[in-house]
């Protein structure tokens, strides 16, 4: 909720989680051909985060489940880019520094070529 906070609040308008999308992306800026997507630390494993840890307990249903999703991740973006989106991740613990965040929606949403005004 806090980057769509964040989005908004600069004036982008986006859909949620649109279907059509490989993977169901979080944030589709359709015009600017661009998502966003925000991955939980503990289900899509961001690497050398604490909350990125398996499950001591049935490590044998955690590691080839949390494995899965990773794969999927990187597979889903792939077939995101090959037609021609630009795909930024957002980690949950980097929700946290919400100035840090909104820089990099910022970044990544600016809107390249376009004309000056004035």
């Amino acid at each position: 909720m806090t980057v769509r906070r964040l989005a908004h609040r600069m004036g982008f308008r986006y859909r949620l989680h649109v279907h059509a999308l490989p993977g169901r992306p979080d944030l589709v800026f359709p015009r600017l051909k661009k998502i966003i997507q925000v991955q939980g630390c503990f289900w899509h494993q961001h690497a050398a985060c604490p909350q990125a840890h398996i499950p001591k307990s049935r490590i044998d249903y955690w590691r080839p489940k949390l494995l899965k999703n990773r794969k999927r991740d990187r597979h889903n973006e792939k077939l995101l880019r090959a037609d021609g989106w630009e795909v930024l991740t957002i980690w949950e613990c980097e929700v946290r520094e919400a100035r840090s965040v909104e820089r990099r929606i910022a970044g990544f949403l600016q809107m390249r070529n376009a004309l000056p005004t004035g």
